[in-house]
């Protein structure tokens, strides 16, 4: 579903991503692992038009969509919520929900009641403006706020970044869910156990380089990259 072919991504002068190339199959949980300033966010920001590369391809659905800008990549179906929500603190929960809200063909459709259902805070506090929710409450909202555009792949930045243990477990609980629903997802993290556990295929990112890439259990048997996973 998405093709990232050994894109290199500046910000200025600053050369940040070299070469970096990455597959995601449709219907899989693909995971980005590496340490902080790794180039896990800047490789997400390349994919959805935020920094977009100055060499390289990026392929959705076999269509060339290297800097296109993101709000055309959210119609054809690439939703991303970042580590840092930008939420509209201002608004309500339910606003924020409603401006995102985006119909796409098929039978399965996130609206807002299905995801009410799926983070069930979101739903108590419906009234409440997006700047007084907690942590995590916000970052449930960010999801929400993705879902509801019914995106064919879903971009998540650190979703566990700063989160209590069983605010993360909840997360995991989700994310499962969403799997199952069939969505496809590329999950940039730093909690290592949070992210095999749920997913299919990992790449690891150090330095602006993919130095590794492999199925769950390769990684774990590989020592090498436990040590710079930190497992």
């Amino acid at each position: 579903m998405l093709e990232v072919q050994k894109i290199h991504t500046f910000y200025g002068l600053s050369h940040i991503l070299f070469d970096v190339s990455l597959t995601v199959e449709g219907g899989q949980v693909v995971c980005l692992l590496g340490r902080n300033g790794a180039g896990k966010t800047t490789t997400l920001k390349s994919i959805m038009g935020l920094a977009p590369p100055k060499k390289g391809k990026i392929l959705f659905k076999g269509e060339p969509v290297s800097g296109k800008p993101p709000y055309l990549l959210c119609r054809k179906g690439i939703g991303f919520v970042p580590d840092d929500r930008r939420i509209f603190a201002d608004l309500t929960v339910f606003e924020n929900l409603e401006i995102a809200l985006r119909k796409r063909n098929g039978q399965d459709q996130w609206d807002i009641p299905r995801v009410f259902e799926l983070f069930p805070p979101l739903k108590k506090y419906s009234t409440r403006k997006g700047g007084l929710l907690s942590g995590g409450e916000q970052k449930m909202l960010a999801i929400a706020r993705a879902l509801v555009g019914n995106p064919e792949c879903l971009l998540l930045d650190e979703p566990t970044e700063g989160l209590a243990p069983a605010m993360v477990q909840i997360f995991r609980d989700r994310i499962r869910l969403l799997k199952r629903s069939g969505l496809t997802v590329l999950l940039a993290e730093q909690n290592v156990k949070f992210t095999l556990n749920l997913s299919d295929y990992g790449y690891i990112i150090d330095d602006g380089r993919i130095c590794y890439q492999g199925t769950v259990a390769e990684i774990q048997e590989n020592d090498d990259i436990r040590k710079i996973c930190g497992i």
